[in-house]
């Protein structure tokens, strides 16, 4: 996976635009700024929004191309962030250290997704939110009509209402839905879509 992520990022273009996703967008804006983490952030494009909006930015991805792309983002807006290059298991995280985390489009390996989800909350602090949006196991059908709307073709990648309610059972949900929603960010993400979105706070 880690080539396949290079190869993409690697292309002059944005893989998935350079703006936020208007979902992160509009619900980052919405809460004091602290410390967020980005997980499988690619090119940078919400790292960079939330840093533009004051917060102090952590976001990591396996692939070096999107280190290189991100970083070169946060240049052209004048704000800096911390960006790590590794494997979800290979990124040190601390206990309560985040305000806030956010998970657009970070669909871990299916036999991993849980365990993660449970890092990822031992990361965040009482009273931190999570802001997800992501593909549904609807997403599959609206994949095979086009191809040009992206997303995992494992169904077991892709998210669930029931598995939110689980992996963050101690959250206040704010939000909590499955929506078809019409993608246009950049190259991969276009056309209509089935997405779980979810805003939390920890307990």
């Amino acid at each position: 996976m880690k080539e396949f992520w290079n190869e993409r990022y690697s292309s002059k273009e944005s893989a998935f635009g350079l703006e936020p996703n208007e979902y992160f967008k509009d619900q980052i804006s919405k809460f004091k700024p602290g410390e967020i983490l980005l997980p499988a952030e690619g090119e940078g494009r919400n790292a960079v929004f939330a840093a533009k909006l004051g917060w102090k930015v952590t976001a990591f991805d396996m692939s070096i191309q999107g280190k290189y792309k991100a970083e070169k983002l946060a240049k052209n807006h004048s704000v800096s962030i911390d960006y790590k290059v590794g494997e979800f298991s290979e990124i040190q995280l601390e206990e309560n250290q985040f305000d806030a985390i956010g998970l657009i489009y970070a669909h871990f390996p299916a036999q991993l997704k849980s365990k993660y989800h449970n890092v990822l909350d031992t990361s965040l602090r009482a009273g931190g939110i999570i802001i997800l949006e992501a593909f549904s196991k609807s997403h599959l059908q609206f994949n095979k009509q086009n191809p040009k709307v992206g997303g995992p073709k494992d169904i077991d990648m892709l998210y669930s209402i029931e598995e939110i309610k689980r992996d963050f059972e101690n959250y206040e949900i704010f939000e909590l839905e499955e929506k078809e929603v019409i993608l246009s960010e950049g190259l991969y993400h276009n056309g209509l879509s089935s997405v779980i979105r979810f805003v939390g706070r920890k307990q």
